[in-house]
């Protein structure tokens, strides 16, 4: 199973024992993916002898994850003390050194919940631990995906805005777009809506938010794409703290196959937690200077921040702007280490008008270039095809060539 694929797990609480450095360091590691938030995880060096000496005097988590070094004849009777002081309820987890059938099926007869054979991975612990704890029976969570700007002004709300619309156009796939930016969000604008709640109700009434609060919150934009609106109010400020954001994301995966998180360009904790949280990461980019140093600047604070995820995606915008200069694709990518999922090519005249009718671009040109182009962004990152090197099809390709001449 990929480490995308894992759900977040739930509240609970896990003790590992770790005999060798390998595992320890593996599962610290795993103590820091955003999958494990919420689970409460202590490590420590030791193996069954430092585990029964812990839990004589104190009671035993959801799950101990244990490591066992001895011979498969010999590992039932090493584990016989352990289970004079583990409680009933709790599930146990052995990593071993010997890829023996027999003793697997023989610690399985004897409750113990799984048996994996070191070295192990992240992913293989994660799966493990997702198996034993998350119900296979429960709906399927949706994914989010979070769209977040460079620089002020490059766009990306309009990426996030007409993503959202092409996935649930495209797909029939039941989709909410959510505007973080609750000062000036422009959402309702963009697609000609102005419901009388939004966003601001269910952030600053965390303690309502349930189905049914959310669903009287959203507002729809078409057959399957509603939209969860910012208030553009300047009545209050609006200081979040690092988890505000936390409730809303979690009932939109509950209850939408896909949720776009429409970011604003900022950094505060908040930012740091919904971009830290989310599925994918979408980062929109003009080609300037400040735009490279500020998208390298993300790409690495995100990847300390999600060690173990994919990098963000990257969409170039405004690409082939007139007589100003820019820095070509290859050049921008570099030190970046990717390449743009797409190149979204300057044009006022299409944008402008979409805008200000309140529609979105496949409406107002379903067969130019930029919507092709944000048709083939759905696809991605709906995981339907994947991300190959852009075409330098339209007016961006002509300004590449001439500016190469």
């Amino acid at each position: 199973m990929r480490v995308d694929e894992i759900r977040p797990l739930p509240r609970i609480s896990v003790q590992a024992f770790c005999e060798s450095e390998g595992l320890f360091r593996t599962i610290e590691r795993c103590g820091q993916d955003r999958r494990m938030a919420k689970v409460n995880l202590r490590v420590t060096h030791g193996g069954i002898q430092a585990a029964v000496s812990m839990f004589e005097t104190a009671p035993t988590p959801n799950l101990i994850l244990l490591e066992v070094t001895a011979q498969p004849k010999d590992v039932m009777e090493t584990l016989a003390p352990l289970a004079d002081v583990c409680d009933p309820t709790t599930k146990v987890v052995l990593v071993g050194h010997f890829n023996d059938i027999a003793l697997y099926r023989e610690l399985v007869r004897n409750g113990i919940s799984e048996y994996l054979v070191a070295p192990v991975s992240l992913a293989d612990v994660l799966a493990c631990i997702a198996t034993i704890f998350v119900d296979p029976e429960a709906e399927p969570l949706g994914r989010s995906i979070a769209f977040v700007g460079a620089k002020g002004g490059v766009g990306s709300s309009t990426i996030a805005h007409n993503c959202a619309f092409g996935i649930s156009d495209l797909f029939e796939t039941e989709t909410v777009l959510a505007d973080l930016d609750l000062a000036f969000g422009t959402a309702s604008i963009d697609f000609d809506r102005d419901p009388p709640q939004g966003i601001a109700e269910a952030v600053h009434s965390p303690d309502r938010l349930d189905e049914v609060f959310l669903d009287r919150l959203l507002a729809r934009c078409s057959d399957n794409l509603s939209l969860l609106a910012a208030p553009s109010l300047l009545d209050r400020t609006y200081d979040f703290k690092s988890d505000s954001f936390a409730p809303l994301v979690e009932i939109l995966r509950r209850n939408a196959p896909v949720s776009i998180l429409d970011v604003p360009h900022g950094w505060s904790e908040w930012h740091r937690s919904v971009l830290g949280e989310a599925d994918e990461i979408v980062v929109t980019a003009v080609p300037d200077l400040a735009n490279l140093r500020n998208t390298k600047n993300l790409f690495d604070a995100l990847a300390k921040l999600r060690p173990d995820d994919r990098p963000p995606h990257l969409v170039l915008n405004q690409v082939g702007v007139p007589k100003r200069p820019e820095i070509g694709p290859d050049d921008f990518c570099e030190p970046l280490g990717v390449q743009p999922v797409a190149l979204v090519p300057f044009d006022s005249q299409l944008f402008g008008s979409a805008a200000n009718s309140g529609r979105m671009i496949a409406e107002m040109s379903p067969k130019s270039t930029t919507s092709e182009t944000f048709s083939q962004l759905a696809h991605i990152l709906t995981g339907r095809i994947e991300a190959h090197r852009p075409r330098r099809g339209g007016l961006a390709g002509i300004m590449q060539r001439l500016a190469r001449k």
